[in-house]
């Protein structure tokens, strides 16, 4: 009888260890960049009230993640996406390179624009693994999209390794298959690739609109990547018309990132917002195309422009973004739920990689919108600060926007679209913070997602639910 027990014991421990480790065909991976835990409570606010839930709410498995990097309490968003996706510390600015190295500054091309390799320097440490760069070993498809430039940060460390993440303009030759430059552990190339900056794949073009931005090796990196199969887009129309056979980048900003989901959902958009599709659109495109490979794809989507909202003390842009984002997480969600009614082969994860300064103020009445004037639980009347003036629920720790001698504020104005919160420490920019962030799963191998974690230990349990 004991032995029957024991046989049952470890089979059952067996079962729990298969489910555990190597189970999912296929992992998305969203990042909402700098969305803290203030920015997760205040969209869900801002869009389904205090009693309601985001998409990511849903998610059954939960856990809180800590964010430093090598050199800092308060990492930027190169380390700490490189962490998820290496499983390596690293210091502030380094993409996905070995702990010790340096983040030497950039370097300048011939027309003064950042972004030269600057990490030819021998001895100033080795590149590091990327899940991606697993994936693809493995003979699955890959993808990395994002509401930035594509060369950014958080992008970047999915699939290139450089000393400092300024150098843009080197990032972009590291996807170029057999370019000079190349990432050769891409193997055939990144299958799905989405944002703007399309200034750093082009050649230098002293006529146009861009300017001095441009590549100054003249090389036109779409023109080479077409070469190598890819479908080039520049807009939402021609993301949807492209087959879904080929690999594919779409570039949809010719200088920076896209626009904020504010201004792009504008009457009339600003800027090339009425070109671009929404990060939804890009997550379900990109599922479409990676979606092909039998062997299953690993997919990072990245809400980008939360944290420039966030640096820029613009609250309402940073929610709507937030809104943005969780929006493409259903539509991932409903997508993968048409082939995959349980999520029994595909595992969605949601992270940030750091926290802001964001932060909740007073004792607001239930109701009150979340973007205005503070209004009192108990009377429902405007709070007052102990000059005598009301202000706003959503403050921000530091920033450009401390007046020197606070005034009363009224609804029309911190309503508006941009309005920029107040903060207690100036600065010429808000910071990161360093807090720890939230993580929400779903899917096969979501069950090994919770506690508190150091965001290194989320690349070794992408690997384990991959079964790398």
């Amino acid at each position: 009888m004991k032995q029957t027990f024991l046989a049952a014991a470890l089979a059952l421990s067996f079962a729990n260890s298969a489910y555990a480790a190597g189970e999912a065909k296929n992992i998305i991976f969203f990042l909402g960049d700098g969305m803290g835990p203030s920015t997760v409570t205040a969209s869900r606010i801002f869009k389904y009230g205090e009693d309601g839930s985001l998409n990511m709410d849903k998610l059954e498995r939960t856990a809180r993640i800590k964010t430093y990097s090598n050199d800092a309490q308060t990492t930027d968003s190169a380390p700490s996406m490189a962490a998820y996706m290496t499983g390596v510390k690293m210091n502030n600015e380094v993409i996905s390179m070995s702990p010790e190295t340096v983040a030497t500054p950039p370097g300048k091309d011939a027309n003064g624009n950042l972004g030269i390799n600057n990490c030819a320097a021998t001895g100033n440490g080795a590149s590091v693994a990327t899940i991606l760069e697993l994936a693809k070993a493995k003979g699955k498809a890959i993808g990395s999209i994002t509401t930035t430039e594509l060369t950014h940060a958080t992008p970047a460390a999915t699939f290139s390794h450089i000393c400092n993440r300024n150098a843009q303009y080197a990032i972009a030759a590291q996807l170029v298959p057999g370019g000079a430059g190349y990432n050769s552990a891409l193997l055939d190339g990144v299958d799905v690739l989405m944002g703007g900056g399309r200034n750093h794949f082009l050649p230098y073009d002293a006529s146009s609109s861009t300017g001095k931005l441009g590549r100054a090796d003249g090389r036109n990196l779409l023109t080479e990547l077409g070469a190598k199969g890819y479908t080039v887009s520049a807009n939402k129309a021609d993301m949807i018309a492209a087959p879904t056979n080929k690999k594919f980048i779409g570039l949809y900003s010719s200088k920076s990132h896209l626009e904020y989901e504010l201004d792009r959902t504008a009457t009339p958009p600003v800027g090339e917002g009425a070109t671009q599709p929404s990060l939804a659109e890009m997550t379900t495109k990109a599922m479409d195309i990676l979606s092909q490979n039998a062997n299953g794809y690993f997919l990072m989507v990245e809400g980008g422009r939360i944290d420039h909202a966030l640096h820029g003390t613009n609250a309402k842009r940073a929610l709507i973004d937030t809104i943005a984002f969780d929006d493409a997480i259903k539509a991932a969600l409903d997508k993968a739920k048409l082939t995959d009614p349980t999520l029994a082969n595909t595992l969605i994860v949601v992270t940030a990689d750091h926290d802001h300064t964001l932060a909740f103020n007073g004792y607001g009445k239930r109701g009150n919108p979340i973007l205005d004037i503070n209004r009192d639980y108990k009377t429902g009347q405007a709070t007052k600060d102990a000059d005598g003036n009301t202000y706003t629920t959503l403050v921000f720790g530091n920033g450009p926007n401390r007046p020197d001698l606070r005034t009363n504020l009224d609804s029309a104005t911190v309503l508006a679209d941009n309005y920029l919160q107040e903060t207690g420490v100036r600065l010429a920019s808000e910071t990161h913070g360093g807090g720890d962030v939230k993580l929400f799963a779903t899917g096969a191998g979501a069950k090994s997602f919770k506690g508190t974690l150091d965001n290194t230990k989320v690349f070794g349990l992408l690997k384990s639910a991959f079964g790398f």
